[in-house]
């Protein structure tokens, strides 16, 4: 099977075809983990490791309040990119809601990538985890880093007491992060970047399919794998935050909205109203964000007015059991 290429490497995830239209996600380079282990190449230490990450990006976004929720921001620095790429990629540029560089004074994340690796011809994702002991790229895959700052640095964590990945629940988390992985997190951008109607058929299925799997599932439950939330609804909830304001129209996700789920829309209500939560969601980053950076898919870089929703709304689901 070829792969076409048609994308700029800041894209979130990249825009990849292959011949028949069905869009290909490529996978993150730099694997490598900070551990408090003792001997560790990349030790856990306060003020060493700094994010870069952009507010749109769903898969940004989760390390972000991951971050957060473990009171992490005198740990981990961070710095935002510019919401709007130009050809370079991602920029560090002054902008509403986003931050210079205050560790390497980049311009472009691109620089990181290469200081990394001089010879590195890939995507320029976000999010990126730098090591600022030894001027590198330790990892730029948001489901290993949110694992990461989850149990590495508890030591320093002014909320040790959140443990979003607990031992007894790994196995269940897993095997939930798995299908909404493979059909609603990445299955919106299967749809979305499909440039066939037979690719965009089979892949806005699933996404609906996962959806309706979620409700259920919360019918039952107040978070995807019990009574307490776990990385399981943190990796859901950046997707989930854009699936109304985004997905339904721009990527074509239009057979049900969010809010017509009788569960699912109470429950994201839930997530983003979690202490330190609303404060790591920035809407104006994410609605520019993907109506600006995708002339495929909107070539008049028109940013749609609505819908309005109100994520204040008391959510009611204190009661609902594990």
């Amino acid at each position: 099977m070829s792969v076409k290429t048609d994308f700029w490497k800041g894209t979130p995830g990249g825009v990849d075809s292959d011949d028949s239209g069905h869009f290909i996600r490529r996978d993150s380079i730099f694997r490598r983990w900070v551990s408090n282990e003792p001997g560790a190449e990349f030790p856990a230490e306060p003020g060493r490791y700094h994010l870069y990450v952009s507010l749109g990006c769903p898969w940004a976004s989760r390390t972000v309040t991951v971050r957060a929720l473990k009171g992490l921001e005198e740990v981990v620095g961070l710095s935002v990119v510019d919401p709007i790429r130009d050809i370079k990629g991602w920029a560090f540029r002054e902008a509403p809601g986003a931050t210079g560089d205050p560790v390497n004074g980049f311009a472009y994340l691109s620089e990181a990538y290469h200081a990394s690796d001089p010879d590195y011809d890939d995507r320029y994702s976000v999010p990126v985890l730098w090591d600022c002991a030894t001027s590198q790229i330790v990892n730029n895959e948001s489901s290993e880093i949110i694992v990461m700052l989850d149990g590495a640095f508890n030591d320093w964590a002014r909320h040790p007491e959140v443990d979003l990945y607990p031992a007894d629940l790994r196995a269940d988390i897993d095997a939930v992060n798995e299908w909404v992985y493979r059909d609603f997190n990445n299955g919106v951008y299967k749809a979305g970047f499909a440039s066939s109607q037979a690719a965009y058929d089979k892949a806005v299925g699933p996404v609906f399919a996962a959806l309706d799997r979620m409700d259920a599932i919360l019918a039952e439950r107040r978070y995807l794998v019990g009574a307490q939330h776990t990385l399981a609804d943190w990796r859901a909830f950046p997707a989930l935050m854009r699936f109304d304001l985004v997905y339904h129209g721009l990527f074509r996700c239009n057979r049900r909205r969010l809010i017509d789920y009788d569960n699912l829309w109470p429950y994201l209500r839930d997530l983003f109203q979690t202490p330190r939560v609303a404060e790591t969601v920035n809407f104006d980053h994410f609605i520019r964000g993907y109506n600006l950076n995708l002339p495929q898919l909107n070539q008049a870089g028109i940013v749609p007015i609505g819908p309005e929703l109100d994520f204040w709304e008391p959510h009611g689901r204190e009661g609902v059991g594990g």
